[in-house]
């Protein structure tokens, strides 16, 4: 299969980025073929609803870092979101990818992909991914992609808080089980 992972975090050596790798690590060791986009290093505007995307057939009016990820997207069978909490929700990064999708609404909503979250935030109450995971479910729904899996990493808020937790295996796991 075809995977794609968005990466949301600018931190490079940061507890999602471990995630990251072991995911990739054990997805590539199921065969999988992996692409990866970084959105916290592509430039990536935000939506301004303009409709241009709606009104002509030149696509978005901005001409930046989606230009790279669309054609992956659209080839993938399986997106892996991969973020920080940031306020109880995605990071900048992944939810200006998000909202950019608006410009090929029908055609992602016509490809059936599955998906998969990676997060983690510092915070250890349970409920501190509540409204990240719903956001993600409207999301999905709205678009018919179906969630397969994901690794919600509570109480890591250092990389070594994740290295010396179960949350890497998980991800490592998870990915070779696809």
């Amino acid at each position: 299969m075809k995977i794609l992972m968005i990466n949301g975090s600018p931190h490079k050596m940061g507890t999602t980025a471990l995630m990251m790798e072991k995911f990739m690590q054990g997805a590539k060791e199921a065969g999988h073929e992996i692409n990866v986009y970084d959105a916290a290093e592509e430039l990536v505007h935000p939506c301004i609803a303009c409709d241009a995307c709606r009104k002509g057939n030149d696509g978005c009016v901005f001409k930046d870092g989606m230009e790279i990820l669309n054609p992956m997207l659209f080839q993938s069978d399986i997106v892996v979101f991969v973020t920080p909490l940031y306020y109880f929700g995605m990071s900048t990064q992944i939810k200006a990818v998000i909202d950019r999708f608006y410009a090929n609404n029908t055609k992602l909503r016509e490809m059936p992909k599955k998906v998969i979250v990676l997060a983690s935030c510092g915070d250890t109450d349970d409920d501190t991914f509540d409204a990240l995971k719903h956001h993600f479910e409207a999301i999905w729904k709205y678009l018919h992609w179906t969630q397969i899996g994901s690794v919600y990493a509570l109480g890591m808020y250092l990389r070594e808080d994740i290295e010396a937790s179960n949350y890497p295996a998980q991800a490592y796991e998870l990915g070779k089980r696809l």
